[in-house]
């Protein structure tokens, strides 16, 4: 041990430099794998190693400069930049900008190993093969079947003003969570037009779990809306498997 007497730190009641806020996991929203929370970064402020154990996971940049250390391996991210995190994988955070970062994590249990992989928004918005157009609305697949994972799958969907989903759409072998980050809006989660019980508005930063077979359309209000939406099950974006989605052809679809 050192002889060099170093001097001591005081921490006031209110200081703090990372916090974790767990938002949602599968025994509070009747779902099956994932798991929802928010980091907050303190301004040039670091995180000890997180792991999550028996899970992959999926990073999302909201706000900030974050430096992401996985597997040996420093990745800057930015603004809506995505990153994945293989199984059983630890990683650390550092915020290299002189205001708070904030980052989501949504993750889910999986068996394999898959490599890491960051999705850098600035290029994947540019990326016309990432991109799907619907009326209204563009959809960017930021963590897709292409890319090597247990049950993740996850983008962005941005909304023009005073759009809506349509058609209305359920999963019959996945779940999905939707984090509003942009705008505010409206969302309806239900299993049939019998029983629409779940509608509400939505702010920045609210979240919305969506259990297997329910239909779950979102409308937006007079500004933009952008939201995370994370799945978690069999891997594939509704569009690409139903070519009915993107016509807007039924009232309806069931995936």
């Amino acid at each position: 041990m050192s002889d060099e007497v170093k001097e001591a730190t005081l921490m006031r009641s209110e200081d703090w430099r990372f916090r974790y806020h767990e938002k949602s996991i599968p025994a509070s929203s009747n779902l099956d794998f994932l798991t929802y929370g928010t980091y907050e970064i303190a301004p040039l402020a670091a995180t000890s190693p997180i792991l999550h154990q028996n899970e992959e996971a999926l990073l999302f940049c909201i706000d900030g400069k974050v430096e992401a250390c996985v597997a040996g391996e420093t990745r800057l991210m930015t603004h809506y930049d995505v990153l994945y995190v293989p199984l059983d994988t630890p990683y650390s955070m550092r915020n290299i900008s002189d205001s708070n970062a904030k980052m989501v994590v949504c993750r889910a249990k999986a068996e394999k190993k898959h490599e890491v992989f960051h999705a850098a928004w600035e290029t994947f918005s540019k990326d016309e093969t990432r991109i799907r157009h619907l009326d209204g609305k563009d959809v960017f697949l930021m963590f897709d079947v292409s890319e090597k994972a247990d049950r993740l799958i996850a983008g962005y969907t941005i909304y023009e003003p005073y759009t809506r989903a349509y058609p209305a759409h359920n999963h019959t072998d996945q779940e999905e969570i939707y984090i509003f980050i942009k705008g505010k809006g409206a969302m309806e989660v239900y299993k049939d037009e019998k029983s629409k019980t779940f509608v509400t508005s939505v702010n920045e930063m609210d979240a919305v779990t969506i259990p297997v077979l329910n239909y779950h359309p979102v409308f937006s209000q007079d500004e933009e809306l952008h939201f995370i939406w994370c799945i978690a099950g069999e891997r594939y974006w509704v569009g690409d498997k139903n070519k009915d989605f993107m016509k807007g052809d039924s009232d309806t679809l069931t995936t």
